[in-house]
């Protein structure tokens, strides 16, 4: 039983160091429990900053240009869903990190949205993106995203190391679309490129709706030898939208497949 627990883990995602393709069958990590903006979830205060100034003085933040009106959900969309099945983020001939951030950051540059600049001492790549969705935008857990809007997971990999769940956000992607039954269909990238999965937080430990057969969560995480993969639904964290609305911007509500 072992050796197979270890063989999953070698196929499924970790995170931006995702490996693999998601499995079948219904999983439950009853350890992971949907919980989004968790404390550990959020951005944390540099230690640098909380030495060094009171509470009643924050550091200076760099400022940071926030999007331009002309930004159009469209031309975001277009380009995610023109990368899906690459390997590569390669974006109007601009190479970009081929990473769940760099995914991110191409396509929205090619609205002219440039997340440079947002983040703080200690924070990685998809808590920058965080921190410019929260100035420049609007985060939130509840209600239904827009295609175009970021979605944030926590947790997806042991980023520090230490095997502790202390890692807030380590994740991000963007949604592609949303289905009548509340599956929404998020498209990232991943170790074996730029993929869609989907994510349904109305039954975020269900793999598969045991009436239709329907995926409801893709598998995004495995903890480690012995113990169950984790769910897309149960890594959420949180959305982010920075975008101006567009009603052309959705596509009909089917789950798209990967």
């Amino acid at each position: 039983m072992r050796l197979c627990v270890l063989l999953a883990g070698l196929l499924v995602m970790t995170g931006c160091a995702a490996t693999g393709r998601p499995m079948g069958g219904s999983v439950l990590a009853a350890s992971y429990r949907y919980s989004p903006l968790t404390p550990a979830a959020a951005p944390k205060a540099p230690l640098s900053v909380v030495a060094a100034a009171p509470a009643s003085s924050p550091a200076p933040r760099k400022q940071v240009r926030p999007p331009p009106p002309t930004a159009r959900r469209e031309d975001v969309l277009a380009t995610a869903r023109e990368l899906v099945g690459s390997r590569k983020v390669k974006v109007a001939g601009r190479m970009w990190p081929d990473d769940c951030t760099g995914f991110v950051e191409g396509v929205y540059a090619r609205a002219g949205v440039s997340f440079r600049g947002s983040g703080v001492a200690g924070d990685n790549g998809v808590t920058a993106l965080y921190r410019y969705a929260r100035d420049h935008g609007r985060v939130f857990t509840r209600g239904k995203p827009k295609p175009g809007d970021l979605v944030f997971f926590r947790e997806t990999y042991d980023q520090n190391r230490d095997g502790r769940r202390n890692d807030g956000l380590t994740h991000v992607g963007l949604v592609d679309e949303v289905a009548s039954d509340g599956t929404v269909v998020v498209i990232h990238r991943v170790k074996r490129g730029v993929v869609r999965y989907r994510m349904n937080l109305a039954k975020p430990g269900l793999r598969r709706d045991p009436r239709t057969g329907e995926v409801l969560n893709d598998m995004l995480r495995v903890p480690g030898p012995g113990k169950m993969p984790v769910l897309t639904g149960q890594l959420f964290a949180s959305y982010g939208s920075v975008l101006p609305e567009s009603k052309s911007a959705s596509r009909p509500a089917a789950v798209a497949r990967r």
